[in-house]
């Protein structure tokens, strides 16, 4: 079952999302947490989440940069959701972007395209395997945003 709490707790950083100055790495850390615990939850739940985990090969590293520092993170979705802080595992694709422009990204507030397109997220490794992690990204967000209503 979906943890309501982590919903709420979602639910407020949407509707006062923290100033640029206030995404250091413990904020991260705990949004991270926050978002793909929901994300693993819902994996187990959604039927096509589920399908679209099952059919994955994927491991993505985030790189957020804010004031100089680095703060890296993964998620696969190897026939399950897992994720992590640090260096992934057999890393199929990289992302890096600014600790504001990845919190929009990450929280649906953001279009990962648009993004890369204007050069403010770099991606590197299989793009296919971005827009399918995009996929299941996609669904995992209509759900929550579904519940945080």
């Amino acid at each position: 079952m979906v943890d309501q709490a982590l919903i709420n707790k979602l639910k407020g950083w949407q509707e006062n999302p923290p100033s640029p100055e206030d995404v250091d790495e413990k904020f991260g850390e705990e949004f991270l947490t926050t978002l793909f615990t929901l994300f693993k939850q819902i994996s187990e739940e959604d039927e096509d989440m589920k399908e679209e985990v099952e059919d994955a090969d994927i491991c993505m590293q985030f790189t957020m940069i804010n004031e100089g520092q680095e703060f890296k993170f993964w998620i696969s979705a190897r026939g399950a959701i897992d994720f992590g802080i640090g260096e992934g595992p057999d890393v199929t694709v990289s992302m890096t972007s600014s600790a504001e422009n990845m919190f929009q990204m990450l929280s649906g507030q953001a279009d990962a395209t648009a993004m890369y397109m204007s050069g403010d997220l770099t991606i590197e490794g299989n793009l296919q395997d971005a827009m399918a992690f995009g996929e299941i990204s996609s669904i995992a967000a209509e759900l929550i945003q579904d519940m945080m209503e």
